[in-house]
C-alpha cells in the first residue's frame, strides 16, 4: 500500500495542472519582469553595444530652379 502513495518529491516532478487564467497571469508576470529587466540595461554609453546616433537628414536638395534658370 505504501507504493501507491505519492510522496512530496514525486509530486514536484509531475507538471501541475493549472487553469488557463492562472497560466495567463503567470505569462503576463513573466513578460513584465522581462520588460523591466530590458529597461534597466544600458543601451548607450560606456558598455553599450550600439553605435552612436547619426543625423537622419538625408533628403537630397531639389535644385530644379537652378537648372531651369528661373
Amino acid at each position: 500500500m505504501e507504493e501507491n502513495q505519492t510522496t512530496p518529491e514525486t509530486q514536484e516532478q509531475e507538471p501541475k495542472k493549472i487553469s488557463l487564467a492562472e497560466a495567463m497571469k503567470q505569462k503576463l508576470a513573466q513578460k513584465k519582469q522581462d520588460q523591466a529587466n530590458a529597461n534597466n540595461k544600458q543601451k548607450h554609453g560606456p558598455g553599450g553595444n550600439q553605435q552612436t546616433m547619426k543625423s537622419q537628414n538625408h533628403k537630397k536638395v531639389n535644385n530644379q530652379r537652378k537648372k531651369m534658370g528661373v
